[in-house]
């Protein structure tokens, strides 16, 4: 077995593929015909950036989990006229692979949603609040799509903001007030989607929709239906947790070294450095004046 097909299992066990949206394009997105000599390294990312391809070359780096699918439409040609292709073509070349976890790892118990859940209520569940999914819940309590999350004891819109520019380390975020006493209003439930969640929040009864962004006309039905909405832009619902992602998969990896299912497996996998991208970076800033 080869290291990218080891490497394969150890995150189909972090975030079971057959979790991701039928929509999405999810697994082994780009298999190098070599592995990069000399390079134990896995690096981590939200987008694969000409950035973020110049880190991994420059490192050594032998695969890239990039969260959101490089290749998500089908391809009539793969040439270097195009910034992302250009990306691609030179990891291939280079003996780079890549490995898309998206919505899967939304989904998964532990995940990007449920890690939201405590950006939003604090750690402690069950005590202070608890969650269930806005759609359809996995086998063996695996995970589920979405989540809403009620509170034991109803907070102020204003204090949910606060928490959530704290938690996730921002600057600015966006509000849309559904009602008359704006930050104000009580909040006692929260729906939650990683990402872009407009077509999955509209609807859900819930007191505020957070999301990373919506369209305008999502965001006016959603308050003109009387629900408050809180955005802090697509990927910075997503790119926090990366480091969590980075220990789930150190420990899956040392799991399988200790209690191999695959002796030559878990040889591969020895030595092992998942490390989180530095170039990774939201593409929009916010300018004051």
């Amino acid at each position: 077995m080869s290291f990218v097909k080891s490497f394969c299992r150890i995150m189909g066990r972090v975030a079971p593929l057959q979790f991701a949206e039928k929509w999405d394009n999810v697994g082994l997105i780009l298999e190098s015909p070599h592995v990069r000599e000399n390079a134990k390294r896995v690096l981590l990312t939200i987008d694969l950036t000409p950035a973020v391809v110049e880190e991994a070359l420059s490192t050594p780096t032998a695969l890239i989990v990039a969260y959101h699918p490089p290749i998500f439409k089908p391809l009539s040609s793969i040439t270097l006229s195009n910034p992302l292709q250009a990306s691609l073509l030179r990891c291939a070349a280079a003996g780079i692979s890549i490995y898309t976890p998206h919505t899967a790892l939304d989904s998964v118990t532990d995940g990007i949603n449920d890690w939201l859940c405590t950006k939003v209520a604090g750690p402690l569940r069950d005590i202070n609040w608890s969650a269930r999914f806005i759609g359809q819940e996995f086998p063996d309590g695996l995970g589920g799509v979405g989540r809403i999350v009620t509170l034991k004891q109803p907070m102020e819109l204003k204090m949910l903001q606060f928490n959530i520019r704290t938690e996730l380390e921002l600057k600015h975020i966006q509000v849309a007030y559904a009602k008359p006493e704006r930050e104000k209003t009580l909040v006692s439930t929260i729906a939650i989607c990683a990402g872009s969640g407009g077509s999955m929040l509209l609807g859900v009864d819930a007191d505020v929709y957070f999301t990373g962004e919506m369209s305008h006309h999502e965001v006016l039905a959603a308050i003109q239906s009387g629900h408050n909405v809180v955005l802090c832009g697509h990927t910075n619902t997503e790119r926090g947790f990366l480091p969590w992602l980075a220990k789930d998969i150190e420990e899956f990896i040392q799991e399988e070294i200790e209690q191999p299912t695959d002796a030559a497996e878990a040889e591969l996998l020895k030595g092992l450095e998942i490390v989180v991208s530095q170039k990774d970076e939201h593409p929009l800033v916010t300018v004051d004046g």
